[in-house]
């Protein structure tokens, strides 16, 4: 199993209340988080893509964050987590230059994440009188396959369809190096899963909460791949899932930190604006929020595996444990909520106590899928 962070711009009200500059620092900050984890044996970053997400995401351009990390690191993998390719929010053609042009500045680095939104607020910000949000769905099945065309056609032969057309045009540049990048989707559903996987596409599990939850992810996406009809030129055969990480080097000062880190506060936002995804019992509507996360509830979170929390060798079993259920790769929300300072601790104490325990493969998954494509 790989590993993997996640970034997204978060810029919670109370910080913005101390810090007049708080968006700016939170920005800046994770990049330092990606530059720490390349020096420690992560092999993936993923950036998001949102829009007019106040407060739980403020990183909109991540094709301008991810072309500095591209310069900033060496080694590991960036990726879009998502590029969002309705023609609506970003011309595919321009989707296509963009991902191709961060392949070339990252020496091959870049990994290609799509999906179709966080929810209505972000949808109809670009969609304004759409009422049917599965339209997205539609959309993104109408794009998709046209990547690879505009990437490995000399000049792509064009495109009309129902939502966006081109005419015959050199998409420019090519991508770096063989093929292109791997290609990914962010899936919800189990049919999502299943989708993704019969078009020859990683996953992007953002999705699964914990480890039981992986049992009909693997299932749903495993059977499918073995008949895939990649869309591009090979298949990326990745379950991607995610975790908050908090490490530290006792047990009780994980716990400490991830009960003032104002995990409560981010859950809330996620289903404030992520109003497509099931809603489990109890999560209140905003601006009710979810209670404080004291540590009593965070060793219930990390009992029921609801988050990986602990000292190194703690850390170390709770992530054999999504291995052993069948992630390809394991990727950290950090405690956005804390210092930074205590972040850069857990992305260290990962990347000297855990992965080189469990992640023994010097090369990355997606290159091998890569270079063996014809």
């Amino acid at each position: 199993m790989e590993f993997g962070i996640f970034v997204q711009g978060y810029v919670p009200a109370d910080r913005s209340r101390t810090d007049p500059e708080a968006e700016h620092h939170a920005l800046l900050e994770e990049t330092e988080y990606v530059i720490q984890a390349d020096r420690s044996g992560f092999k993936y970053a993923w950036a998001s893509e949102h829009h007019f997400l106040d407060e739980y995401s403020h990183l909109s351009a991540n094709d301008v964050f991810l072309g500095y990390l591209a310069h900033a690191t060496d080694r590991i993998h960036l990726g879009s987590g998502i590029f969002n390719p309705l023609p609506q929010v970003n011309h595919p053609a321009k989707v296509a230059e963009k991902a191709a042009m961060l392949d070339h500045l990252s020496g091959g680095r870049f990994e290609f994440g799509t999906g179709r939104g966080a929810g209505s607020h972000e949808i109809l910000g670009f969609m304004p009188g759409v009422t049917d949000m599965n339209v997205t769905k539609e959309i993104w099945e109408e794009t998709i396959a046209e990547f690879p065309r505009m990437w490995l056609q000399d000049e792509y032969q064009g495109f009309q369809g129902a939502h966006w057309s081109l005419p015959p045009r050199k998409v420019l540049p090519k991508p770096y190096g063989k093929a292109h990048p791997a290609m990914w989707y962010a899936a919800g559903s189990p049919s999502s899963y299943a989708m993704a996987a019969r078009k020859g596409l990683g996953v992007l599990g953002f999705s699964v909460q914990k480890v039981a939850d992986m049992e009909w992810v693997v299932d749903s996406y495993k059977t499918a791949i073995k008949d895939a009809r990649a869309v591009g030129a090979f298949v990326n055969d990745n379950v991607m899932v995610t975790s908050t990480a908090i490490c530290a080097e006792t047990h009780a000062e994980a716990v400490a930190t991830a009960a003032r880190g104002g995990l409560h506060y981010l859950q809330s936002l996620l289903f404030r604006y992520h109003d497509t995804f099931p809603r489990p019992e109890g999560i209140p509507r905003w601006p009710e929020l979810l209670p404080e996360y004291t540590e009593e509830i965070i060793e219930l979170l990390i009992a029921e595996e609801l988050m990986i929390c602990g000292d190194p060798d703690e850390v170390f079993r709770q992530c054999k444990r999504w291995e052993q259920a069948g992630a390809d790769q394991l990727s950290f929300g950090l405690p956005v909520g804390v210092p930074a300072e205590e972040t850069l601790r857990t992305i260290r104490l990962i990347g000297e106590h855990v992965i080189p325990k469990i992640d023994t493969d010097p090369l990355h998954r997606t290159t091998r899928f890569r270079q063996a494509a014809g």
